[in-house]
Order: C-alpha cells, then structure tokens, then sequence
C-alpha cells in the first residue's frame, strides 16, 4: 500500500465533502438534532395535561382537592363540567386526557373510607397518560388536605376508557400506521423523483407539453395506492394478531389514512427538489423521520416535551395523524370531531407541493 496514493484518496474525498454541502449540513445536523431531541423534547415526567373536573359535592373540601391536584401540575383543569355526559364527549373529541370526578358524597367516604374518595376517568388511548395519572392517584388525599393527618387505604379509582386491559398493542399498533407510511411514503417519493433526474428520462418530458404541475402529480398519484395497500395491511395484523379494536368507522380510518399519504407524498416530493442525487434524497427523509417520531406523541408523551418541542411538533404530518387515527380506532370519534387535524394536514399538503411546484425547473440543468 502506497501511503501516498492513499493520502491522495483521503484528501479527494475530503474535498468533495466540502463541495457536497448538504452531506456536510447532514454531518453536523444530524448528531445535533438528536442531542436537542433526546436532551430536551423527551420527558416521561409529564406535565400539564388537559383536564376537566366534575365537582358533584361543591364543598369547601372538594374545591380544596380540585386545587390541591392542579398544584402537582399533572393535570390543567380547563374544562368544568356538569354531567357525566359532558366526560365522553371531550374525551371522544380528544380535548381532554382525563377528568376529576368528585362524587356527591366525598365527605362522607372521607371519613368512612369504604369506597374511593375520588374517581379519576382516563383516555386510555395512550399509556403515558395512563401511567401519569395512575401516580398522581397514589398521593396520599388526606395529607393533600390535612398534612397531619393519616392518608386513607384507598385516594382514587381509576376508570380507563377505550383501553380498559392496558394492553400495549391496541396504543402502540394505530400509531405504526403512521410511522410507516411516514417511513416509506416520503423515502420512496423523494428517491423516484430524483432517480428520473439522475438517469436521465426527464429527457424525454422536455419535448412534451406536460406542466410541472402534471409531472409532480403524475409521479405520486401511484404511491397512493401502495400507501393504502400498507395501511390494508397493517391494520389487518393488527385486528387478527394483536386484536386491536376498530371502533370508529373503518370509512373514517381510510379517510384519514388518505389526507395523511398525501401529505407525505408532498414532502417526499419537497424534499426531491432539494436533493441531487438518490443519496442525498435518502438523507433528507431520515432527517425528516427522527423529529417526527419522536415529537408526534408515537414513543414519548406530547404533554411531557418543552413547549418549543410541542410547536415543532405541531408542524409535523404525524403528530396530526396520530391523534387522527387514535381517535377513530380508539374513541369511536368521527371526522367530524377531528376536523381541526384534517384542515392541518391538507394545509401542510398545499404547502409543500406549492413550494415544490416552485423549485421544479422542467430542465436539464
């Protein structure tokens, strides 16, 4: 081995990493990005999560614990409620991850301690939430009250909703939906659109009379099926393997499965016009994967992450879809109730294949 020769071959490449700025951004980007990420966005000490309080006794007591529970931070009241009925309805609408329920005659299982004090009803859609609340119903009630006083055997019941086994696969399968799709809509798309650049049969679209607006969408329109294919499939497995419930509208489910492909067939389609070659376009995808599987709510709570972190996140395709496909699958929600995610992802569609239409040039060069 010529040491020289090889001296000469470390400094080319060296050089043409100079050149390539985006796999230099890449280089120092990536690592970046997950240290921020993994340092400050993700938390399993959650915080703030909203809530609604259903105070049936109207005490001084019961007023005393609702304020009591809102200074451990846990839970942010923002809704106070009447009627039991007013519970399903914003847990369905996923406005709120549980509810304090103070029943009529606190005072008197205070003292008696036959029966829980307190019932907490949680959106069991997501097992953080779950955990969360489970800890916050293991503070001890009568020293929340009264510090000298001797906690009773029992502070709250529990009332799981929409997951009452706890079972991880009926969380954890609806949110793979998204992730893959996220994962192979955006790669697939990026890399097609760029791999007709790199060999040259964007040639023969130059002599044609077809717009770059026609191009674009002629190039993604196949992967919709292949995306719909995938969510088949998934959910599939999911009901016949893992017996993860359907209960919402399996229209619905489509639906929604639908906006989100197309909003990450825009991306995928953004991103191929920033990249010059397949590599590059693989590049790009990833590090559009990390920030949103970690941020969407997928792996780690929303509710525990910086605010900063949740506005990054609420740009993000799967933090939409998430709670898209959780809230039909899970809660039974509609489209209708769900709407506000709807409206987000075409947004972001428009965006992207707007910003895309821009930087397209039907050209060689």
């Amino acid at each position: 081995m010529n040491l020289r020769r090889l001296f000469a071959i470390v400094v080319k490449e060296l050089r043409q990493l100079r050149r390539d700025k985006l796999t230099f951004a890449m280089i120092v980007g990536i690592p970046t990005m997950q240290l921020l990420l993994f340092g400050y966005a993700i938390n399993m000490d959650i915080r703030h999560l909203p809530a609604a309080v259903l105070d049936q006794a109207r005490t001084a007591q019961s007023r005393q614990v609702v304020a009591a529970i809102a200074q451990t931070q846990v839970l942010d009241f923002e809704y106070l409620l009447r009627t039991p009925q007013d519970i399903d309805t914003l847990l369905r609408e996923g406005k709120i991850s549980a509810a304090l329920v103070i029943p009529s005659d606190f005072e008197r299982r205070l003292i008696e301690h036959d029966r829980p004090p307190l019932q907490i009803v949680v959106d069991g859609s997501d097992q953080t939430v779950q955990q969360a609340v489970r800890q916050l119903a293991a503070l001890p009630l009568q020293t929340m009250l009264n510090p000298a006083a001797a906690s009773p055997p029992a502070n709250a019941e529990i009332v799981n909703f929409y997951n009452p086994g706890r079972r991880a696969p009926v969380n954890t399968v609806p949110g793979l939906i998204g992730v893959i799709l996220t994962m192979t809509m955006v790669l697939f798309t990026a890399m097609a659109l760029v791999r007709e650049r790199e060999r040259g049969n964007l040639e023969f679209l130059i002599a044609t009379p077809v717009s770059p607006t026609e191009l674009t969408v002629g190039k993604v329109l196949p992967f919709v099926g292949i995306g719909l294919i995938q969510v088949t499939l998934v959910l599939l497995l999911g009901v016949v393997i893992f017996h993860v419930p359907i209960n919402g509208s399996l229209a619905d489910v489509y639906v929604a499965s639908l906006v989100f492909i197309v909003a990450s067939l825009a991306l995928g389609v953004f991103l191929s016009t920033l990249a010059k070659s397949q590599f590059q376009a693989m590049q790009l995808a990833f590090f559009t994967f990390l920030p949103q599987i970690l941020l969407s709510g997928f792996m780690f709570p929303f509710a525990g992450m910086p605010r900063a972190a949740q506005w990054i996140a609420e740009i993000l395709p799967l933090t939409h879809f998430i709670r898209l496909i959780r809230g039909i699958m899970l809660r039974a929600a509609g489209l209708p109730e769900l709407q506000r995610e709807i409206w987000i992802l075409l947004g972001f569609t428009m965006i992207m294949l707007s910003l895309a239409t821009l930087r397209f040039r039907k050209r060689l060069d």
